[in-house]
């Protein structure tokens, strides 16, 4: 009988803080976090900005680990919650400023990143239109319009999205 391979396991949770140096070092941590995050974004934002999509694509690998800290150390938050609102609730009120500022930040990001997909999208879908018009025989209705082309004769672009 071959064993059979074990799943790998999700790492286990941190214990939640206990004591004000506990909390104190998971908030430098979650805030040392969300700065690097921050600005690897900032960074992808001018480069998408400025058109440089490859560029921009390039720092996808850094933002996914430290989008995967984030949460690791938002998740040791939430279970550390209720010990910092009754021991160091300054020190989780500038979290929740800090996060809030962090928040406003990853919108503008998004807000290009949907501008730049719409504007490509839109692009792309021109490009189809046009290539179909100059490919489709022109016809006309009893009436004198311009006919509609069959579907069958509608045939996609292939686009490929590796830049």
């Amino acid at each position: 009988m071959t064993p059979q391979p074990q799943a790998p396991q999700a790492p286990t949770a941190p214990p939640p803080a206990t004591t004000p140096a506990d909390a104190r070092k998971l908030a430098e941590g979650l805030l040392d976090t969300m700065n690097a995050l921050l600005a690897v974004i900032e960074r992808e934002t001018e480069l998408v900005r400025a058109g440089e999509i490859r560029d921009g694509m390039g720092l996808e690998k850094k933002k996914s680990e430290l989008s995967r800290r984030y949460a690791s150390a938002m998740i040791h938050l939430k279970s550390s919650q209720k010990y910092m609102t009754q021991s160091t609730p300054e020190l989780l009120a500038a979290l929740h400023r800090h996060h809030e500022t962090f928040r406003a930040m990853l919108q503008v990001n998004l807000t290009v990143l949907a501008t730049a997909h719409a504007v490509s999208e839109g692009i792309v879908r021109g490009v189809s239109a046009e290539a179909q018009r100059r490919t489709m025989p022109q016809t006309y209705t009893a009436n004198g319009q311009r006919s509609a082309p069959p579907r069958q004769h509608t045939s996609p672009i292939a686009v490929s999205r590796s830049l």
